[in-house]
């Protein structure tokens, strides 16, 4: 697994602000990544001080997709000059929320790969995804993402 705190997430992911919710890759590999965000008053998922329901949920599913973009990158193209993609979740089998932190406060999220399907036109795939601050998990779920390179 590398560690690659210094990786622009924008370049694996279609997403820019204000709808951006990964601030950093932790580390990554091709069945697993880890994340973080930090929570800025300005975000569209705030709800009186929290990070709402759909804003974990979002922030799952961009940390999940982060490793099948990954994939579509070449290690001359880090700076995802050449590859553009584009994602979105095609189901939620489960999810379970606990709670959702407080804005400005920061979340790590975990997720591994469970099964991938590679089409030429696009990548159809099933992940695990954890989200936790300060060790206390906020949401633990299951999603199938689309991935599709843009040509």
């Amino acid at each position: 697994m590398s560690k690659l705190s210094s990786l622009d997430i924008t370049k694996f992911l279609p997403h820019r602000a204000p709808f951006l919710m990964v601030d950093k890759v932790l580390s990554i590999s091709d069945d697993h990544v880890s994340t973080s965000f930090t929570i800025p008053k300005e975000n569209i998922f705030n709800y009186q001080g929290y990070f709402n329901e759909a804003g974990l949920v979002e922030n799952a599913a961009q940390t999940c997709s982060s490793i099948v973009g990954k994939s579509y990158f070449e290690e001359s193209d880090t700076q995802g000059e050449k590859t553009k993609l584009i994602g979105f979740i095609s189901a939620i089998k489960k999810v379970q929320i606990t709670t959702c932190p407080k804005v400005e406060s920061s979340i790590i999220t975990e997720a591994n790969l469970i099964s991938r399907f590679d089409t030429d036109a696009y990548s159809l795939c099933t992940l695990q995804c954890k989200i936790s601050q300060d060790h206390k998990e906020l949401l633990s779920c299951e999603l199938n993402l689309v991935i599709q390179e843009i040509k």
